[in-house]
C-alpha cells in the first residue's frame, strides 16, 4: 500500500467530525473510536462494530464511511476473518458507488487500493488483472 490506514483514518475521522456528519451520535463515535485506537482484542473489536453501527445509521457520511474503509483494514490486520475483508469490500463498492462529481481524488485512489486488497484477502482475482489475462490469452487458432 502506498498509505498508512491508520493515518487515514485518523484523517478521515478529524474530517467527519468537522463536517458534523455524525450529528448527535458525535461523543459515541468519538468514545468508541479512542477504544479502538488504544488498544486490541476483545474491547477494540466490540468498539469496531460499534463504529461500524453507527456507519450504517449514516451511509451518506463521506468521510465516516472513509473512515469505516480504513479501520476495517486494521480489523482485517487484528482478526483475519473472511467476514473482516468481505465487509471492507462492500464498504468499499457502496463509497466508491456513491461518488459524486467533484470527489476527492486521492480518498478514492486509496480506497480503490484497499478494494483490491480487500478481494485479494477473498481470493477474487483483481478486475483489472483478470482483464488483462483475458487480453494476454491465446485464442483458438492463434
Amino acid at each position: 500500500m502506498q498509505f498508512d490506514p491508520a493515518i487515514a483514518a485518523q484523517a478521515s475521522f478529524a474530517r467527519a467530525r468537522t463536517a458534523g456528519e455524525l450529528g448527535p451520535d458525535l461523543e459515541r463515535a468519538e468514545a468508541a473510536e479512542e477504544i479502538f485506537s488504544a488498544g486490541a482484542g476483545r474491547e477494540a473489536r466490540d468498539a469496531y462494530f460499534a463504529l461500524v453501527a453507527l456507519g450504517e445509521q449514516r451511509p451518506d457520511a463521506v468521510a465516516f464511511q472513509e473512515f469505516l474503509i480504513y479501520i476495517t483494514w486494521q480489523q482485517v490486520t487484528e482478526e483475519t476473518i473472511p467476514a473482516h475483508f468481505q465487509r471492507g469490500l462492500e464498504l468499499c463498492d457502496r463509497y466508491l458507488g456513491r461518488l459524486a462529481p467533484g470527489h476527492d481524488a486521492t480518498q478514492a485512489g486509496q480506497i480503490r487500493e484497499l478494494r483490491r486488497s480487500y478481494r485479494a484477502g477473498l481470493g477474487l482475482q483483481d478486475e483489472e488483472d483478470a482483464l488483462d489475462y483475458d487480453a494476454d490469452r491465446l485464442k483458438g487458432g492463434d
